[in-house]
């Protein structure tokens, strides 16, 4: 048995999993929510009937290994996310978990394992659609969750993420304590295959790509602008306290500011993906007199992202005292950005080189669970899979045809570690 043989088993495991989590727009696995849980269930069940290993950490991640293997022995890790965004698409993180136990398959089937033992993570609650913040499943294992994180709420129930964790069988007690729930001493590599969720590769026509690194961010989920609410025929622009034009304006002073960064070679990408009135007020013929609105802004920097977030800040201030209106702040989420190893991104370079198959070395300006293991000292790399139509919407398009070669590097890079 070799990885290209199991093809027809991938195509099967997407099309079963799509199956479950299908809304009748795209797929939604809520993040420590039912879908991602039937595609747990699922990938249980079928990891099990391969006769692989599977167990489930303190966080409620899924964790796969040949029979027999001891988890506290020193391992590769490799792995990605079971969720999705609202509505989404069906390779968004379950490429990369699909992938790892397609390697691990193999190496069950030619009874040739690799020099070190290879552990496939399933993660939960890699995606910040759901509680407003990122990395819940891989951030818990580094003991990164506080009571304020515990205390979010998920957008649709209103159940706090704790709740939610507990319900998939997380130990929360551990998780409060902040106690890391692994050993990363033990993880000597950790791998992610994950489709690209941009247009690069396929605008380059490349089928392949080693990653460099990933953005970190920083980011509100929920900013308030408070002016005042008035009629709009009566009430003139000087004596106006408009909150809907207090939030544009910051918005094109960012732009502007965004602008010139852009033009001195500076990494940085910013974004404003809510904005809203309250639906039970606002009119057309109403001054707003409260804007809710969110903020990210995205770097490889952390210096970059610190002074952009403070030139927001100051010009919330500027704006405050100009047009009489006053800006109220959620909590500040920081994520930080991460370098790939240098050596685990050549091998992969090399492998994809031996193989044939064109690929080119890109940054990630998505945010990815390895950023926590590079950022945690331990040895980290991600390879892309081009894909049509970017991400976080039902039309992802990844072809059998480059996701196959992509397992396949996958496969030989973990052979070659020791």
């Amino acid at each position: 048995m070799t990885i290209s043989e199991l093809r027809p088993m991938a195509e099967d495991l997407f099309k079963q999993v799509r199956a479950l989590s299908a809304d009748g727009v795209g797929v939604t696995r809520e993040s420590y929510g039912r879908g991602e849980s039937a595609a747990a269930d699922f990938l249980r069940d079928f990891a099990l009937q391969q006769g692989l290993q599977v167990s489930v950490d303190g966080a409620a991640n899924l964790r796969f290994s040949l029979p027999g293997i001891d988890l506290n022995t020193p391992a590769i890790w490799c792995g990605s996310h079971l969720d999705s965004v609202p509505q989404g698409g069906n390779y968004d993180g379950l490429a990369g978990v699909i992938a790892g136990l397609l390697c691990l398959v193999e190496q069950q089937r030619s009874a040739r394992p690799s020099a070190l033992p290879l552990q496939v993570l399933g993660f939960r609650g890699e995606e910040s659609a759901w509680f407003g913040k990122a990395y819940m499943g891989s951030g818990a294992l580094f003991g990164k969750l506080g009571a304020e994180d515990l205390a979010l709420k998920q957008r649709n129930t209103g159940e706090t993420l704790a709740h939610c964790m507990q319900q998939a069988g997380a130990d929360m007690d551990a998780i409060r304590a902040q106690a890391p729930l692994f050993d990363k001493r033990l993880v000597r590599a950790y791998l992610e295959l994950h489709i690209e969720q941009g247009p690069v590769m396929v605008a380059r026509e490349l089928p392949l790509a080693v990653v460099s690194g990933i953005r970190g961010n920083v980011r509100h989920n929920r900013i308030e602008c408070i002016g005042e609410a008035g009629h709009s025929g009566v009430v003139p622009r000087w004596l106006r306290r408009d909150a809907m034009f207090a939030v544009a304006d910051l918005i094109m002073r960012l732009d502007e500011h965004w602008r010139v960064l852009l033009e001195r070679g500076t990494d940085l990408v910013v974004t404003t993906g809510v904005v809203s009135t309250d639906a039970a007020e606002h009119s057309i013929s109403r001054i707003p007199g409260q804007v809710g609105f969110s903020f990210e802004a995205r770097s490889k920097s952390q210096d970059t992202l610190e002074a952009f977030y403070q030139l927001m800040r100051a010009e919330c201030r500027a704006i405050g005292r100009e047009r009489q209106v006053r800006f109220e702040f959620d909590r500040r989420l920081l994520s930080d950005p991460a370098t790939m190893d240098g050596q685990l991104c050549e091998l992969l370079s090399k492998t994809c080189s031996r193989l044939g198959t064109a690929f080119e070395v890109i940054p990630s300006g998505a945010g990815h669970d390895a950023s926590l293991f590079a950022n945690a000292g331990i040895p980290s790399a991600m390879l892309f899979i081009r894909n049509q139509n970017g991400s976080h919407n039902p039309d992802e398009a990844m072809e059998m045809d480059d996701f196959m070669p992509g397992v396949q590097v996958l496969h030989e890079t973990i052979a070659a570690l020791t």
